[in-house]
């Protein structure tokens, strides 16, 4: 691993002015036009095979280097409408408009900036120093993540058939936690999520005369409620589950009760067998408080996205983290437990039939976690550091996030590429 990694120092600087550029010019999903051409235009330079358009927007770079393993290495290039809090001076001033239609602010508030400049890093390295592994090295740069459409898409428009096969399937992601610091699990690593929007309908009429309509909004209250008791009365102690509900649209007017209302759903579940006992539930209490309320139709309940839960591969992840250990150290690598947050990631791997492993890295300054880097999540419970999807969430240790960042995906990629 230390020949791929040689000389990787003198590349930070260079990869940070990447990371500074992608983070200013975010794209929301299946926009990523912009990034998608920054990507294609490292990746030629460095020589590699490089199609674009994959699935839409997404990037895939080949690196034939003789005969040996064959690793596929991904990063995600979509970022969210969040409006960032102004910390630096590359912050986003970037708008879109989103699937609604609505012109939104733009931000990479869940990092995939750093991701895509991690994976351009290891391509450079990996395309520098040929001479010391052989194999074949997938670089896959993915668009629409955040919305679960990404992996799924890019294997729909022939992944399989139109690139080299591949033996495992290797991914990061940045998580609110110390730089340097690096986080796996064996098994079940993130969860299954589902969004629904759920459409009520009311009758509309005057604020004033609430007997002639039929309140959609309350409706939508009723819901909202009574959707919580699905956690807390429906499933054993020992099931996991979350439902939320993110945003709820009705009305325009104080003074008119609108026909009809619009919530958003997401749920994140662990188990098959819950997720479908959860999903039969949400149809249940929609449909029966619609009904309960006299409402004139039945709700409607379409799905927005959704996400696999994502397992890691047993004995690959504890290859992977053996290896981390001794390059890294065993105090900066850490075997975590389940996550509530999804990825669609494991697509690849699940697809091919490969094994696949997924990992978090830390971006941020150590003193921002003072229960330590084991316990990253309770700064961010306390309001300490930021977490993912907030609009302060950028990296402040970014030249030591960069550097392990891309140092893991060439650690990684060194078990199955011969030296």
């Amino acid at each position: 691993m230390t020949t791929l990694t040689a000389g990787l120092a003198d590349r930070i600087a260079d990869l940070v002015e990447v990371y500074r550029d992608l983070h200013e010019h975010p794209e929301l999903s299946f926009q990523e036009k912009r990034t998608a051409s920054v990507v294609a235009a490292r990746l030629t330079a460095a020589g590699f095979e490089v199609t674009t358009g994959v699935g839409g927007t997404g990037v895939v770079g080949v690196l034939r280097n003789g005969e040996g393993g064959s690793v596929l290495l991904r990063a995600d290039m979509d970022a969210l409408p969040v409006d960032e809090t102004e910390k630096v001076s590359y912050r986003s001033r970037a708008t879109g408009v989103d699937p609604d239609g609505d012109v939104v602010p733009v931000m990479h508030a869940c990092g995939h900036d750093t991701h895509v400049t991690a994976l351009l890093g290891a391509a450079d390295q990996l395309a520098a120093r040929r001479e010391h592994w052989s194999g074949t090295v997938l670089t896959v740069f993915q668009p629409a993540e955040e919305i679960g459409a990404g992996a799924r898409a890019m294997l729909d428009d022939g992944f399989l058939d139109r690139f080299p096969r591949y033996d495992v399937a290797l991914g990061q992601h940045v998580i609110s936690a110390p730089a340097g610091h690096l986080y796996a699990s064996p098994g079940v690593f993130m969860a299954a999520a589902d969004s629904l929007r759920v459409t009520v309908f009311g009758r509309g009429g005057h604020a004033s005369a609430p007997q002639t309509t039929v309140d959609p909004i309350v409706i939508a209250a009723s819901i909202v409620l009574r959707l919580q008791t699905i956690v807390a009365r429906e499933l054993a102690a020992t099931d996991v589950a979350v439902v939320s509900v993110g945003a709820i649209r009705a009305g325009s007017k104080e003074n008119v009760i609108p026909a009809e209302a619009e919530l958003k759903l997401n749920i994140r579940t662990f188990d098959e067998d819950v997720r479908t006992r959860v999903l039969a539930a949400v149809t249940r209490i929609v449909t029966a408080e619609a009904a309960a309320a006299g409402a004139p139709r039945p709700p409607e309940i379409t799905p927005i996205n959704d996400f696999p839960l994502l397992v890691n591969d047993e004995n690959t992840t504890r290859r992977l983290i053996a290896a981390f250990t001794t390059a890294f150290g065993a105090d900066e690598v850490h075997e975590t437990g389940t996550k509530p947050a999804s990825e669609d990631f494991g697509r690849f791997g699940t697809a091919a039939g490969v094994p696949s492993v997924f990992w978090n890295f830390g971006a941020f300054d150590p003193v921002r976690y003072p229960d330590g880097a084991e316990q990253p999540n309770r700064a961010v419970m306390a309001g300490i550091a930021p977490g993912n999807h907030s609009s302060e969430f950028v990296p402040d240790n970014v030249e030591p996030a960069l550097l392990r960042a891309t140092e893991a995906l060439l650690t990684a990629a060194a078990l199955w590429l011969t030296a």
